[in-house]
């Protein structure tokens, strides 16, 4: 058995888990739904719900990572009351992990695949007509998709098979430094533009008649579902990193830190398209759209395009990577707790599994786009994310709520002694009857609502 391992630095656990949880909904549907219910109206109720819904579950999944020192695969066993049945969600989790990675490293290699078509200048004096066709041409193409799906699981799983301080930690910070700079030179370009005022005024100043004329309902849902999937909790993505460190800080700090990088990124990637679509008086549309066909016209009109685009899809691809390479480490460490195996034999057995599970997703665009799981115009990748999104990561955070508040779990008590180990802020004791009884039901509401608008609305 392999001695576990510990981050070299807290920085290096706060930018991990941060670039978790970074990944490309921030970008390609934040700054979308922020504009569907009124700009800075929707960010206020947004951030709202990021405290009181995705907070507390980031503080449990920390928790039971921290004190039983496994990944989700076995954190369960070592914590739950003998003769319980907890450790069946450690089986939720990972197959949340590999359902992820199914189709997110097919989106990381269409980021990179768009980095090298920018950076060679192939969209430079193209109509949007070209543009367009361009998207729908690389997802025609099974041998360009299987190639750059096959780049990024490289890349990633060769990251992680340096180790965790020497890979995983070393290069995700010197990656999000670099992301948080790309992201920075960006931001002040978009908002320099001739016109950008008008973008920067919607986005930044809250406007809730258009958020009442959009359906407040709606809008409260949206910002209840962005803030729970924006950090990826209920399938242990963030346990192992609780499993990493020391009890040298509370961790009630920590959690709020990495919703304040997340949530930071979020607001600057649409400081960087709100302005640049009202600049050239584009619609900020939702999705793959936005960011293969909308932004590459824009970039296309704008001075020194091409070099802007390029930075832009490094910083996507970088998002991406962030939290694939996250995910690999909990794969390898479900392999390695489960196991016993050496790290060597995790990332070659899981490295050559992960390829073959995402070849549906990469095929479903073309070679079998007639499967269509979900309906008229659905894909396998919609499946695919249907499953994690809307069903496993809602189970998920309710069973971890469960089990840190119920006396037939792990419990309160040991809960709030392993959150509150270390120096910072304590997490709140009067938030006790909320977290046990009101929360579950939030949870449970957004579970039953994505049923509802994928088959009903």
């Amino acid at each position: 058995m392999e001695k576990r391992e510990h981050f070299s630095s807290r920085l290096g656990f706060i930018l991990i888990s941060a670039g978790c949880a970074i990944g490309l909904g921030n970008v390609w549907r934040f700054p979308y739904i922020t504009g569907k219910y009124g700009g800075a109206a929707f960010v206020l109720i947004y951030l709202l719900f990021l405290v009181i819904l995705g907070l507390p579950i980031m503080v449990m999944e920390f928790s039971v990572g921290r004190a039983s020192q496994k990944s989700a695969a076995r954190s369960f066993h070592v914590l739950e009351p003998a003769g319980t049945k907890w450790h069946i969600t450690g089986y939720l989790a990972i197959a949340g992990n590999y359902l992820l990675m199914m189709f997110y490293t097919t989106v990381g290699g269409w980021m990179l695949y768009y980095v090298y078509k920018m950076a060679r200048g192939e969209f430079v004096g193209q109509t949007p007509d070209q543009v367009g066709a361009t998207f729908g041409g690389m997802l025609g193409d099974p041998k360009a998709m299987t190639i750059w799906m096959l780049i990024m699981v490289f890349i990633c799983f060769g990251i992680c098979s340096l180790g965790l301080q020497k890979g995983v930690e070393r290069i995700t910070k010197v990656m999000m430094s670099f992301l948080l700079i790309i992201l920075v030179i960006l931001c002040i370009r978009s908002v320099t533009l001739e016109g950008a005022a008008e973008g920067i005024r919607f986005y930044l100043i809250p406007d809730f008649g258009k958020m009442i004329e959009n359906g407040l309902g709606e809008a409260v849902y949206a910002a209840m579902g962005q803030a729970f999937f924006t950090l990826s909790l209920g399938i242990g993505a963030m346990a192992i990193f609780g499993s990493y460190i020391s009890k040298e800080h509370r961790l009630l700090g920590e959690s709020v830190n990495i919703c304040l990088l997340d949530t930071l990124i979020a607001l600057m990637a649409g400081l960087v398209i709100f302005p640049a679509c009202f600049a050239f008086g584009v619609d900020p549309g939702e999705g793959p759209g936005l960011v293969f066909i909308t932004l590459p016209n824009i970039f296309n009109k704008m001075a020194g395009g091409r070099l802007f685009g390029t930075l832009f899809f490094i910083f996507m691809s970088f998002a991406a990577m962030s939290t694939i390479i996250a995910v690999f480490e909990n794969i390898i460490s479900f392999s390695i707790d489960l196991g016993n195996w050496s790290r060597k034999k995790a990332v070659i057995v899981n490295g050559i599994l992960i390829i073959v599970l995402s070849m549906p997703c990469v095929l479903g665009f073309n070679v079998l786009s007639n499967i269509a799981p979900l309906g008229a115009g659905s894909t396998i990748q919609d499946l695919e994310d249907f499953i994690v999104s809307n069903n496993l990561l809602p189970l998920g955070s309710l069973l971890y709520l469960l089990f840190c508040t119920s006396k037939r779990g792990w419990g309160w008590k040991n809960f709030i002694a392993e959150a509150d180990a270390g120096q910072g802020p304590k997490f709140p004791q009067w938030a006790r009857f909320y977290i046990s009884y009101i929360l579950p039901l939030i949870v449970v509401f957004i579970l039953i609502m994505g049923y509802w608008q994928k088959f009903f609305a």
